[in-house]
């Protein structure tokens, strides 16, 4: 399911509670398009210019895909290190970082681990590769994370934002160690 959000006006549109913003895989944030992309875009839009959708994937596809990404192996390397990522969220976890207990009200649970996970497989398969990295992980974080953690009073008066305290969790967060190679 796809849903979109006009950040500049709620009338008519309600914020989802944070139990169903969990829901969503990603939070992807579409910025305006370039000058010319949105040159192509007027002139799509206000001539006599039509086209037909084409169709690239069809539901099989897509649940064949689906079942190829659930199918690769991840080691327990990826794994432990995408459970840290997110257990250094949650400002009560006795290991959180002291700019997680400075800044976040609430942090994000096991779901956004699994995403993590699973966006990870999906870009090492879209990549080309069979073998599923922390840089893979890493690469998700902004779009798994963004939407499952809120900033609390102290971040937002000095202006730090869900997206500042997810650059500096990826600085902190290290990688479990090789003992967790599987």
């Amino acid at each position: 399911m796809l849903a979109t959000q006009n950040p500049i006006e709620q009338e008519g549109t309600y914020p989802l509670p944070e139990a169903q913003l969990d829901r969503f895989m990603f939070c992807l944030n579409v910025e305006y398009p370039s000058r010319e992309e949105e040159i192509d875009i007027i002139e799509a839009t206000t001539s006599d210019r039509s086209g037909e959708p084409e169709k690239k994937l069809g539901p099989r596809d897509i649940m064949g895909i689906q079942k190829i990404v659930r199918r690769l192996p991840v080691s327990r390397h990826v794994v432990s290190y995408a459970t840290d990522l997110v257990r250094a969220t949650r400002p009560r976890e006795k290991d959180a970082p002291e700019f997680v207990r400075e800044w976040l009200n609430w942090g994000a649970g096991p779901r956004a681990a699994q995403y993590l996970v699973l966006s990870a497989k999906a870009r090492a398969i879209f990549d080309g590769r069979v073998n599923v990295s922390t840089n893979d992980i890493r690469n998700s974080a902004h779009s798994v994370l963004r939407h499952r953690m809120f900033t609390n009073f102290n971040a937002d008066s000095e202006g730090i934002t869900v997206e500042d305290v997810i650059t500096k969790l990826l600085e902190t967060v290290k990688e479990p160690d090789e003992k967790e190679y599987k």
